[in-house]
């Protein structure tokens, strides 16, 4: 199959990226495939692994998918229910029963003594179809209200380059941090550190990565940034 583009290349929404009978592309909004072409749909970056592309979209908003992790932030507290920002064109809605482990009661118990305007929480997308709002739920390991630490925001279509292949780019940026960083789908995420240095150099690095996203070796720059904060700020 011809690929008539390289790895990491920017392409344009109308571009033909792959033509032939055989083509294979990633399931998604970014590519459509007419006849044997393959045409590009968003301006992204290419990733070709093999005989297979798919684009990465360099911008764009957050469409919740099931089972995703995300950092939501309410917004509105109801009677049985939690109002939830999570970054898409969509409100998602936090049931009581999908946050407590205990029987709730709308006459004795008060939601916003529980969780109130303003507080972020890791959840998971329970239920989404495009007829009615998405829910969520904080049952699950390291789900729930954010106590501590930081949640800073970027593109949501750069967090697979924060994330890397196979993890990488996450795993560097936890272990020269020695900070518990969790990255929601939804282009958030919360930073917690054993120093306010720390958390404010992982924030910094974040930010280098989601402008610097369509460059290559870009580990190995974010790396040396870190340890060059580090060195400025006398941390280890």
């Amino acid at each position: 199959m011809p690929i008539l583009v390289n790895h990491r290349e920017i392409v344009v929404p109308g571009q033909v990226v792959a033509e032939g009978k055989d083509i294979v592309v990633a399931q998604g909004p970014s590519l459509v495939k007419i006849g044997d072409k393959a045409y590009s749909t968003v301006v992204g970056l290419a990733d070709v692994q093999d005989n297979k592309i798919n684009i990465i979209p360099l911008e764009g908003t957050y469409i919740p998918k099931v089972g995703d992790l995300i950092i939501g932030l309410v917004e509105d507290v109801g009677l049985t229910t939690w109002v939830v920002n999570i970054r898409a064109p969509y409100k998602a809605i936090l049931h009581a029963n999908e946050y407590l482990n205990r029987p709730f009661n709308p006459l004795r118990n008060n939601l916003g003594k529980i969780l109130e305007v303003g507080d972020y929480i890791i959840a998971k997308i329970l239920a989404f179809d495009r007829g009615k709002e998405p829910t969520l739920t904080t049952k699950g390991k390291g789900l729930g209200r954010i106590t501590s630490g930081r949640v800073v925001e970027i593109v949501p279509s750069r967090v697979p380059r924060v994330i890397g292949r196979k993890g990488s780019m996450i795993s560097m940026l936890k272990d020269e941090t020695k900070c518990n960083i969790v990255v929601g789908l939804n282009g958030r995420i919360w930073i917690k550190g054993p120093t306010g240095d720390l958390e404010e150099i992982a924030t910094l690095a974040i930010k280098k990565i989601e402008r610097e996203t369509h460059t290559t070796g870009l580990t190995d720059r974010v790396r040396e940034f870190i340890i060059e904060e580090k060195s400025k700020r006398g941390v280890t």
